[in-house]
């Protein structure tokens, strides 16, 4: 069976490629090359095989090269939309900045009128106390005037009953008449300079009164104007604490751990406010007192949150136009523990918070790099300066120039690394630029 399965497949090569002879010409005389049917089958079937293996990897090639391409091109506009949100990021953070400043203003000149209003209420308090007492002593006066008055007519209603009832002699009665004339006499001057003393007291009561009217109304005037002032302080500590508290709390703080903590230990110069005491006799203090302590109590709180804010490495550290080029997290197989931006060599380079600057020098990889201790524990680290414009132990401040960015260390091109770590342990920098882009 299987030699007829041969004989067939044989036959069926010898139809459709019979055999060929090739012809070789040359010098020494003309040979030939036999081609059977198989051999041709052979060349035939690889032929075919090795041009269907050039298509294949042809268009394995074709279809690389073009997804490279449209990889390459989704980057780029990836990067040129990145860039535009940066820029869209800086204008809104400056508009964030001049509302802060705006919002600051507004509550200097909310002060100090608060300070003019309070020295205007004490003085119309003393000058309140001082009329009240001559009121008093006017109306003691006018008492006892009234009182003696009541006494002489007493006095010369009982003179009067003697002379009718005609006791003693007569020169005793002609004496005691001259005398109860001269006591009536006496007595209608006293009435006198009494009345006109009454009448001077009854002006300087209406005076009075109208002064404690003209003093009532001042005092409404200054209730209301108090109400408007404390009304607009607490819009602004509403609208300055609001943007912090979003920034913590997108940063994945606790807010009011993070406050007791910067208060308990924060050692520079300032501190609470103290309360503002209205009365010192012991009273209990009043609405406006109380009003002005709890307003305090808020701008104590903003304080703190400010503190807070600038001690901690919220702020971007960088203000020209840059490139982002590396994110946080793994790079080719390692941990990348910062974030790259790339710019022209000497971008000025800015601390992210308040600090103290604990190296500043060349390291390994890092090249030229600057670490800046703050507040619970952070640090901040920028590498591959190519200038370094501060010393280690010294203060900085947020937003203050510490160096350029360069080429030095482990690095492909001009850019900064930018690391954010606490205790240590590194953090990723764009939750933290990302949560302060609305406030710095």
């Amino acid at each position: 069976m299987k030699t007829r399965l041969s004989s067939r497949i044989k036959a069926a090569l010898e139809h459709h490629l019979p055999e060929q002879r090739l012809f070789l010409k040359s010098d020494q005389g003309t040979r030939y090359v036999r081609l059977k049917p198989g051999t041709q089958a052979i060349m035939l079937i690889g032929s075919s095989l090795f041009v269907g293996w050039t298509v294949i990897v042809t268009a394995i090639f074709l279809i690389d090269s073009i997804s490279s391409g449209g990889s390459r091109e989704q980057a780029e506009r990836a990067q040129d939309a990145y860039q535009e949100r940066l820029n869209l990021i800086s204008h809104e953070r400056d508009a964030r900045a001049a509302e802060a400043q705006a919002s600051q203003t507004r509550f200097s000149v909310a002060m100090a009128e608060v300070s003019a209003m309070q020295s205007r209420l004490l003085a119309s308090e003393e000058r309140r106390r001082e009329l009240e007492t001559a009121v008093e002593v006017i109306q003691t006066t006018l008492r006892r005037t009234m009182q003696e008055r009541d006494e002489a007519r007493d006095e010369t209603a009982q003179l009067l009953a003697e002379i009718e009832a005609e006791t003693g002699s007569i020169t005793t009665t002609a004496a005691r008449l001259s005398e109860l004339e001269q006591t009536v006499e006496y007595m209608a001057m006293a009435l006198g300079r009494a009345a006109g003393q009454r009448d001077d007291a009854v002006i300087v009561a209406d005076a009075a009164e109208e002064t404690i009217h003209e003093m009532q109304f001042t005092a409404a005037l200054a209730e209301e104007r108090n109400e408007r002032i404390f009304a607009q302080i607490e819009d602004a500590v509403e609208m300055s604490m609001g943007p912090l508290d979003r920034m913590f709390a997108t940063a994945g703080l606790s807010t009011e751990d993070l406050v007791t903590q910067m208060r308990s230990g924060y050692d520079g110069q300032g501190g609470p406010l103290a309360p503002i005491v209205m009365s010192t006799r012991g009273e209990t203090p009043d609405e406006v007192s109380l009003r002005a302590n709890e307003v305090l109590g808020h701008l104590d709180e903003l304080n703190a949150h400010r503190i807070a804010a600038e001690s901690l490495p919220f702020a971007f550290p960088i203000r020209d136009p840059v490139r982002f080029s590396s994110p946080y997290g793994m790079r080719n197989g390692r941990p990348h523990n910062g974030v790259d931006y790339a710019g022209p060599t000497g971008t000025p380079l800015y601390s992210s918070a308040d600090g103290v600057v604990s190296f500043a020098g060349r390291q390994s990889g890092y090249g030229n790099l600057i670490t800046i201790r703050h507040a619970l524990g952070y640090e901040t680290r920028y590498a591959h300066l190519s200038r370094i414009r501060v010393t280690e132990g010294q203060r900085v401040s947020r937003g203050e120039r510490i160096g350029d960015m360069g080429n030095t260390g482990r690095s492909t091109g001009p850019h900064l690394h930018y690391e954010i770590r606490r205790n240590g342990t590194p953090l990723n920098p764009m939750t933290f630029i990302t949560a302060g882009r609305d406030v710095f």
